[in-house]
């Protein structure tokens, strides 16, 4: 383990909420040093200890959704459970939370009571529609962030229904917003000496990666919308079959690495043909290029082709599962498998640290907590002091 300290390590964040977008923000700042102490209410633990597939009872994702953090147990819902968060934010850089809109008003812990209590204090709430807005009371899941962003409706293929992807991708994108958001308040704290709210919905934070969807409508009358697996006008971009009955993807869009393309196929004629010479030619021919390519892909061995691709230096690849991403030597080398030890699972392999620092790299100290309230004696007796006589009124009265 390093002893280089890292970047975040004079952060602490208060992580509320459940599930995936308020804790994967809380898993992203946590790689980076920061404190994290995720709070769960007793007897009610965050169902993510749950989700996806579990070994021997224990739930798989919760190890990584909440890496590095501390877990405490506290009822929010009672006026002794708030008074104790209260207690805990003057000693907090930044709290985390994704409920519905009004829940934490409801509980009186808005901002603007717990910002007079720490100035300096970071909000980063995250929530289906945002914090403002005739829909601010909805109910929001990612999925419905997807669909209302716009991604659903150009994914999956023309003759079939919207589809989803294969991960929950409105949670996650609203994480990395949101976590964004909190590092440049953060970089503003430095100057300003105050704290904010940092306001992400998930509906926007898919919307705000969908590219040229509204000028493509409102400038060229045109509406995006389900092409499997190619790009409008991109071309070649696509999966493509090989001899021995695997897709590889090949992206040659740009003039270039089109022409590059064309030599490993042995046609470099096609560069020039007029069909295909320029980027909109190809758009246009997208079908009748696509077949030709395929044609070539499928007298060669998935490998095989790959080793002419990658020779003539054109991008193109195998489409990984995990078993492939486990075998790949270059997954190895930037360690983006690690292996942390569970205390009940052994050895734990679980995703790296996404980006690298050059000189303050991120760092797995520990998989998630594997019981509620692990660290209740070191948040409640050692962070604030609590004595052992109020730390069993709070337990006698389920506040802890």
């Amino acid at each position: 383990m390093s002893e280089k300290q890292l970047p975040l390590e004079d952060i602490r964040v208060i992580e509320l909420g459940t599930l995936l977008a308020g804790p994967f923000s809380g898993r992203l700042l946590g790689d980076f040093g920061a404190e994290i102490i995720k709070v769960e209410p007793p007897g009610k633990s965050d169902p993510m200890r749950n989700w996806g597939k579990s070994k021997d009872g224990i739930g798989l994702w919760w190890p990584i959704q909440s890496r590095n953090k501390k877990s405490i147990t506290l009822n929010l819902r009672e006026e002794e459970g708030q008074e104790v968060l209260r207690e805990l934010i003057k000693e907090a850089d930044v709290v985390i939370e994704n409920f519905r809109p009004g829940t934490m008003e409801k509980w009186n812990l808005s901002y603007e009571t717990l910002s007079e209590i720490n100035p300096r204090l970071i909000m980063v709430r995250t929530s289906g529609y945002g914090q403002t807005g005739p829909y601010k009371h909805r109910a929001g899941f990612g999925s419905v962030g997807e669909a209302m962003g716009g991604l659903r409706n150009v994914t999956g293929f023309p003759d079939r229904p919207p589809s989803r992807i294969g991960v929950s991708i409105g949670d996650t994108l609203a994480a990395l917003f949101a976590t964004i958001g909190c590092l440049v308040a953060l970089h503003e704290r430095e100057r300003s000496g105050k704290g904010q709210v940092v306001d992400t919905a998930l509906y926007e934070s898919v919307f705000s990666i969908m590219e040229s969807i509204i000028p493509d409508y409102l400038l060229a009358g045109y509406i995006r919308e389900r092409m499997g697996n190619i790009l409008p006008g991109v071309a070649p971009s696509n999966i493509y079959f090989t001899q021995d009955k695997t897709y590889i993807v090949i992206g040659a869009n740009a003039d270039g690495v089109f022409r590059r393309l064309c030599e490993a196929m042995e046609q470099p004629e096609l560069a020039d043909d007029p069909r295909f010479a320029t980027h909109h030619a190809r758009g246009e021919n997208m079908k009748l290029l696509d077949s030709m390519i395929e044609e070539w892909t499928k007298t060669l061995p998935a490998k095989e082709a790959l080793k002419i691709l990658e020779e003539k230096g054109v991008p193109s690849g195998l489409i990984y599962s995990a078993k492939d991403i486990l075998e790949d030597p270059h997954y190895k080398e930037r360690d983006m498998i690690i292996k942390v030890e569970h205390p009940e699972l052994g050895e734990f392999p679980m995703p790296g640290i996404v980006p690298k620092l050059s000189r303050t790299p991120g760092e797995v100290k520990h998989a998630g907590p594997e019981s509620m309230g692990k660290h209740n004696e070191e948040i409640y007796s050692g962070l604030l002091g609590f004595s052992e006589d109020r730390l069993e009124e709070l337990k006698k009265n389920n506040i802890i």
